[in-house]
């Protein structure tokens, strides 16, 4: 899968900003020292940021903006890389199309690094279009993007897609996770005790609570029976 697949596969803007917001709170529980996924609502006056970093080079962020949705992610291995030169270069027509109401994205030093947007991918959605969009890049069979394995997680969004990430990261997170739990998160379901013991038996409910509510999601904190 390249960018074009993941236009056709991402699902509309506001079910991504849950998943987004569900990987956070799911990561935040599993390990909330360093999650790999976060999410920040009203990251800037209207809006809201979901960040990737998997620790080793390789990174998403997407903006959700009332003028619509950015999205860049960084395989730092694939052949799409802008290091593949000196000086850094953008894979030849990763961002033509870029609609102006979404250009800044690119420019934003908080995206940068050494003052260049380091992205292999790039998608992007304007406010009421009917589709994702990216720009006219092209592949050989043996180039890839990244695109095939960054946002596994946003396009699938079953529970069993998190739970078999969570077993593949066992060194990781050093715990499994029950699905029932996992799907309860995705679900939007307010989070309760019960949930969060299922993930993570030793989690201090009030600092889970209180993130979840900074994530935009309910919380039921009656006491268990």
């Amino acid at each position: 899968m390249t960018v074009h697949t993941l236009v056709t596969a991402l699902p509309d803007p506001e079910a991504l900003r849950a998943r987004c917001r569900a990987l956070a709170l799911l990561d935040a529980l599993l390990d909330p020292d360093v999650p790999t996924h976060t999410f920040f609502p009203e990251w800037r006056p209207g809006v809201d940021l979901a960040l990737m970093d998997n620790g080793s080079g390789d990174q998403y962020a997407i903006a959700f903006d009332p003028a619509g949705v950015f999205l860049h992610g960084f395989d730092h291995e694939c052949a799409a890389t802008p290091w593949r030169v000196w000086p850094r270069a953008h894979w030849p027509g990763l961002l033509d199309g870029l609609p102006p109401s979404l250009a800044h994205y690119p420019e934003d030093p908080e995206f940068q690094f050494e003052e260049f947007l380091d992205a292999t991918v790039c998608v992007w959605r304007e406010k009421n279009a009917p589709t994702w969009s990216c720009g006219p890049v092209t592949f050989t069979a043996d180039e890839s993007d990244g695109a095939d394995w960054l946002f596994t997680l946003l396009t699938d969004g079953t529970p069993d897609t998190y739970v078999a990430y969570v077993a593949y990261a066992r060194d990781y997170f050093e715990r499994p996770v029950t699905r029932t739990a996992v799907a309860t998160v995705q679900s939007g379901t307010p989070l309760t005790r019960e949930t969060v013991t299922a993930l993570s038996p030793t989690a201090d409910f009030a600092a889970v609570a209180l993130r979840a509510r900074e994530l935009g999601y309910a919380v039921d904190d009656r006491p268990t029976a």
